[in-house]
Protein backbone atom coordinates (compact mmCIF):
# COMPACT_ATOMS: atom_id res chain seq x y z
CA UNK A 1 0.00 0.00 0.00
CA UNK A 2 1.13 3.48 -1.04
CA UNK A 3 1.90 5.23 2.00
CA UNK A 4 -0.19 8.49 3.71
CA UNK A 5 2.93 10.88 3.18
CA UNK A 6 3.46 9.65 -0.37
CA UNK A 7 0.00 10.43 -0.94
CA UNK A 8 0.03 14.30 0.88
CA UNK A 9 3.31 14.84 -1.12
CA UNK A 10 0.95 14.08 -4.55
CA UNK A 11 -1.53 15.87 -3.89
CA UNK A 12 -2.23 19.34 -5.07
CA UNK A 13 -2.36 22.07 -1.88
CA UNK A 14 -6.55 22.06 -1.94
CA UNK A 15 -6.53 18.01 -2.26
CA UNK A 16 -4.66 17.70 1.64
CA UNK A 17 -6.03 15.36 3.48
CA UNK A 18 -6.12 15.66 7.41
CA UNK A 19 -6.07 13.12 9.77
CA UNK A 20 -9.03 11.93 12.05
CA UNK A 21 -8.59 10.59 15.12
CA UNK A 22 -10.78 7.64 15.85
CA UNK A 23 -13.87 7.87 18.36
CA UNK A 24 -17.13 7.78 18.45
CA UNK A 25 -20.07 9.78 17.25
CA UNK A 26 -24.47 10.01 17.79
CA UNK A 27 -26.35 10.43 14.79
CA UNK A 28 -29.68 12.04 15.26
CA UNK A 29 -32.49 11.22 13.54
CA UNK A 30 -34.84 14.02 13.83
CA UNK A 31 -37.42 13.36 11.69
CA UNK A 32 -37.77 9.62 13.32
CA UNK A 33 -36.88 10.79 16.54
CA UNK A 34 -34.34 8.08 16.66
CA UNK A 35 -30.36 7.82 17.38
CA UNK A 36 -27.52 5.52 17.16
CA UNK A 37 -23.94 5.76 18.53
CA UNK A 38 -21.27 4.63 15.60
CA UNK A 39 -17.80 4.03 16.31
CA UNK A 40 -15.12 5.64 13.88
CA UNK A 41 -11.93 4.22 12.63
CA UNK A 42 -8.96 6.66 11.93
CA UNK A 43 -9.43 8.08 8.59
CA UNK A 44 -8.28 11.21 6.28
CA UNK A 45 -10.70 13.56 5.31
CA UNK A 46 -10.38 16.25 3.06
CA UNK A 47 -8.80 19.76 4.49
CA UNK A 48 -11.37 21.62 1.84
CA UNK A 49 -14.43 20.27 -0.43
CA UNK A 50 -13.29 19.66 -4.06
CA UNK A 51 -12.74 22.40 -5.67
CA UNK A 52 -13.74 23.81 -9.72
CA UNK A 53 -9.73 23.69 -10.60
CA UNK A 54 -9.47 20.46 -8.96
CA UNK A 55 -12.11 18.79 -10.12
CA UNK A 56 -11.46 19.78 -13.88
CA UNK A 57 -7.66 18.73 -13.68
CA UNK A 58 -8.44 15.05 -12.32
CA UNK A 59 -11.52 14.22 -15.00
CA UNK A 60 -10.80 16.82 -18.05
CA UNK A 61 -14.29 18.01 -17.71
CA UNK A 62 -15.13 21.65 -17.00
CA UNK A 63 -17.65 21.69 -14.02
CA UNK A 64 -20.88 23.10 -14.64
CA UNK A 65 -22.40 25.49 -12.11
CA UNK A 66 -21.66 29.02 -10.21
CA UNK A 67 -18.13 30.22 -8.74
CA UNK A 68 -14.29 30.91 -10.02
CA UNK A 69 -11.78 27.73 -10.05
CA UNK A 70 -11.40 27.80 -6.10
CA UNK A 71 -14.75 27.72 -5.19
CA UNK A 72 -16.44 24.12 -4.39
CA UNK A 73 -17.51 22.02 -7.27
CA UNK A 74 -21.30 21.92 -7.61
CA UNK A 75 -24.01 20.54 -9.66
CA UNK A 76 -22.52 16.57 -9.42
CA UNK A 77 -24.09 13.56 -9.32
CA UNK A 78 -23.63 11.04 -6.90
CA UNK A 79 -21.75 8.88 -9.40
CA UNK A 80 -19.93 11.70 -10.75
CA UNK A 81 -18.05 12.40 -7.12
CA UNK A 82 -17.52 8.27 -6.99
CA UNK A 83 -16.09 8.82 -10.64
CA UNK A 84 -13.76 11.42 -9.61
CA UNK A 85 -12.34 9.87 -6.77
CA UNK A 86 -11.26 6.69 -8.60
CA UNK A 87 -9.62 9.02 -11.51
CA UNK A 88 -7.51 10.28 -8.67
CA UNK A 89 -6.63 7.08 -7.15
CA UNK A 90 -5.56 5.77 -10.22
CA UNK A 91 -3.74 9.34 -11.05
CA UNK A 92 -1.78 8.37 -8.32
CA UNK A 93 -1.42 4.55 -8.42
CA UNK A 94 -3.83 3.81 -5.39
CA UNK A 95 -6.23 1.06 -5.72
CA UNK A 96 -9.73 2.69 -6.57
CA UNK A 97 -12.79 2.56 -3.90
CA UNK A 98 -15.80 2.05 -6.69
CA UNK A 99 -16.96 -0.28 -8.68
CA UNK A 100 -18.91 1.80 -10.68
CA UNK A 101 -22.27 0.22 -12.78
CA UNK A 102 -24.96 1.32 -14.99
CA UNK A 103 -27.65 1.37 -12.92
CA UNK A 104 -29.57 4.49 -13.79
CA UNK A 105 -30.30 4.42 -9.60
CA UNK A 106 -26.48 3.51 -8.76
CA UNK A 107 -27.68 0.60 -6.68
CA UNK A 108 -25.05 -1.62 -8.35
CA UNK A 109 -21.89 0.39 -7.15
CA UNK A 110 -20.16 -1.38 -4.77
CA UNK A 111 -17.66 0.21 -2.34
CA UNK A 112 -14.15 -2.09 -2.09
CA UNK A 113 -13.26 -1.33 1.38
CA UNK A 114 -9.73 -2.69 1.19
CA UNK A 115 -8.64 -0.33 -1.16
CA UNK A 116 -6.41 2.34 -0.52
CA UNK A 117 -7.46 5.39 -2.67
CA UNK A 118 -9.89 8.21 -2.36
CA UNK A 119 -13.58 7.64 -1.16
CA UNK A 120 -16.59 9.53 0.47
CA UNK A 121 -16.80 9.96 3.92
CA UNK A 122 -19.56 7.82 5.62
CA UNK A 123 -22.23 9.79 7.46
CA UNK A 124 -21.13 8.81 10.48
CA UNK A 125 -17.46 10.07 9.20
CA UNK A 126 -18.75 13.72 7.98
CA UNK A 127 -20.85 14.20 11.23
CA UNK A 128 -17.99 12.86 13.45
CA UNK A 129 -15.29 15.06 11.62
CA UNK A 130 -17.84 18.25 11.52
CA UNK A 131 -18.12 18.47 15.15
CA UNK A 132 -14.14 18.04 15.73
CA UNK A 133 -14.98 17.39 19.25
CA UNK A 134 -17.64 19.63 19.52
CA UNK A 135 -21.17 18.98 21.46
CA UNK A 136 -22.65 21.86 19.73
CA UNK A 137 -24.98 22.39 16.97
CA UNK A 138 -21.78 23.76 15.13
CA UNK A 139 -18.14 24.02 15.94
CA UNK A 140 -18.28 28.34 16.12
CA UNK A 141 -20.30 31.13 15.42
CA UNK A 142 -22.28 30.81 12.26
CA UNK A 143 -21.13 33.85 10.58
CA UNK A 144 -17.34 32.74 11.54
CA UNK A 145 -18.08 29.39 9.94
CA UNK A 146 -20.31 29.24 6.99
CA UNK A 147 -21.10 30.95 4.14
CA UNK A 148 -25.51 31.14 4.37
CA UNK A 149 -28.14 32.66 3.45
CA UNK A 150 -27.90 35.33 5.37
CA UNK A 151 -24.25 36.15 4.80
CA UNK A 152 -23.53 34.69 1.39
CA UNK A 153 -25.31 36.85 -1.46
CA UNK A 154 -26.54 34.68 -3.02
CA UNK A 155 -23.95 32.79 -4.35
CA UNK A 156 -21.05 29.77 -3.29
CA UNK A 157 -17.81 31.17 -2.12
CA UNK A 158 -14.23 29.87 -2.59
CA UNK A 159 -13.02 27.49 -0.37
CA UNK A 160 -11.27 28.31 3.21
CA UNK A 161 -12.51 31.64 3.62
CA UNK A 162 -13.94 30.98 7.14
CA UNK A 163 -12.68 29.29 10.00
CA UNK A 164 -12.14 25.80 10.48
CA UNK A 165 -12.99 23.51 13.12
CA UNK A 166 -10.60 21.73 15.72
CA UNK A 167 -9.40 19.58 12.79
CA UNK A 168 -8.26 22.11 10.39
CA UNK A 169 -11.51 21.08 7.97
CA UNK A 170 -12.71 24.25 6.04
CA UNK A 171 -16.31 24.72 5.08
CA UNK A 172 -17.87 21.69 6.63
CA UNK A 173 -20.84 23.85 7.67
CA UNK A 174 -22.26 26.04 4.69
CA UNK A 175 -20.79 27.47 1.23
CA UNK A 176 -22.38 23.70 -0.21
CA UNK A 177 -23.74 20.48 0.83
CA UNK A 178 -21.85 17.28 0.72
CA UNK A 179 -22.18 13.44 -0.84
CA UNK A 180 -21.57 11.20 1.88
CA UNK A 181 -21.74 6.99 1.24
CA UNK A 182 -24.73 6.24 3.00
CA UNK A 183 -28.38 5.29 1.99
CA UNK A 184 -30.79 7.67 3.54
CA UNK A 185 -33.66 5.37 4.36
CA UNK A 186 -33.49 2.74 1.75
CA UNK A 187 -37.00 1.29 3.47
CA UNK A 188 -39.14 4.53 2.49
CA UNK A 189 -36.77 6.69 0.02
CA UNK A 190 -35.16 3.66 -1.94
CA UNK A 191 -31.87 4.60 -3.40
CA UNK A 192 -31.48 8.55 -2.35
CA UNK A 193 -27.99 9.01 -1.24
CA UNK A 194 -27.32 11.65 2.09
CA UNK A 195 -25.97 15.00 1.75
CA UNK A 196 -24.77 17.09 4.66
CA UNK A 197 -23.26 20.19 5.61
CA UNK A 198 -26.05 23.25 4.38
CA UNK A 199 -25.16 25.25 1.80
CA UNK A 200 -24.81 29.42 0.83
CA UNK A 201 -28.77 28.84 0.17
CA UNK A 202 -29.90 27.60 3.76
CA UNK A 203 -31.20 29.20 6.61
CA UNK A 204 -29.27 28.70 9.78
CA UNK A 205 -31.02 25.76 10.68
CA UNK A 206 -30.53 24.15 7.59
CA UNK A 207 -26.24 25.03 8.61
CA UNK A 208 -26.02 22.50 11.64
CA UNK A 209 -23.79 19.29 12.26
CA UNK A 210 -27.00 17.33 12.68
CA UNK A 211 -28.85 18.28 10.05
CA UNK A 212 -29.09 15.81 7.25
CA UNK A 213 -30.73 15.96 3.45
CA UNK A 214 -31.28 13.76 1.05
CA UNK A 215 -31.59 13.13 -2.53
CA UNK A 216 -31.48 10.42 -5.78
CA UNK A 217 -27.86 9.85 -6.29
CA UNK A 218 -28.58 11.49 -9.80
CA UNK A 219 -29.10 14.83 -8.64
CA UNK A 220 -27.20 17.63 -9.43
CA UNK A 221 -27.13 21.60 -8.20
CA UNK A 222 -25.89 24.43 -7.37
CA UNK A 223 -24.98 23.81 -3.85
CA UNK A 224 -23.94 20.28 -3.82
CA UNK A 225 -20.54 18.96 -3.90
CA UNK A 226 -18.78 16.66 -1.90
CA UNK A 227 -14.67 16.28 -0.12
CA UNK A 228 -12.06 13.40 -0.29
CA UNK A 229 -11.56 11.11 2.04
CA UNK A 230 -9.07 8.00 2.65
CA UNK A 231 -9.58 4.84 5.00
CA UNK A 232 -6.26 4.19 6.76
Amino acid sequence: MTSTREVTRSLAARDQLLPVPAGEVTLRDEAAKTERTVAVAAFELGAYPVTRERYAAVTGQEPAGPGGPGTPVTEVSWPDALRHCNLLSQALGLRPCYLLGDDPDARDIRWDREADGFRLPTEAEWEYACRAGSPDVRYGPLDEVAHHRGNSGGRPHPAGTRRPNAFGLYDMLGNVWEWCWDLYDPEVYGPYRVFRGGGWQDEPRGVRAACRRKSHPTLRIDDLGFRLARSL
